[in-house]
């Protein structure tokens, strides 16, 4: 549920960037990052979600939460863009927090979470080459997602 509302918000901002934005080029950096971003935070979300031990109604909620946040940044984004300054003080704190409240909420989730459990798990344990597998897996994915950031 926690890993949900920091992916929800998340998403929200994402969106309000990209619908506020007036500029195209940054327009078509964030929609490839977007794109790609959204792919793999919705398989992870959602295999996290087949795993957990919700009732129906509960897991089709939280899809559904997932699939309709950024539409609705994007459309509040387009709403607001007329007022929206993008640089103003009071803008830039309100997404400042956003971004910081939900990057907190993601790092928490991931690191606590969801690496440690595999991490921790009798599999890696017993296996010091699984392990180092793992830690470049883990390093080179965190390094590919810094290099997309960069570039968006």
């Amino acid at each position: 549920m926690v890993l949900e509302l920091g992916i929800v918000v998340h998403s929200v901002v994402i969106g309000l960037s990209l619908g506020a934005s007036n500029n195209t080029c940054s327009v078509k950096g964030l929609i490839a990052a977007l794109c790609f971003h959204q792919m793999f935070e919705g398989m992870g979300l959602g295999g996290c979600i087949l795993q957990a031990e919700y009732k129906f109604l509960k897991k089709a909620i939280m899809v559904f939460f997932f699939s309709v946040t950024t539409p609705f940044g994007i459309a509040l984004g387009i709403a607001m863009s007329t007022i929206y300054k993008e640089n103003s003080p009071s803008a830039l704190i309100t997404v400042g927090l956003l971004n910081a409240s939900s990057a907190g909420l993601l790092i928490y989730m991931a690191l606590v979470d969801l690496l440690s459990a595999d991490f921790m798990g009798p599999k890696l344990q017993g296996s010091i080459k699984l392990q180092v597998k793992s830690y470049v897996a883990v390093l080179l994915g965190a390094g590919g997602m810094s290099v997309m950031a960069k570039w968006a």
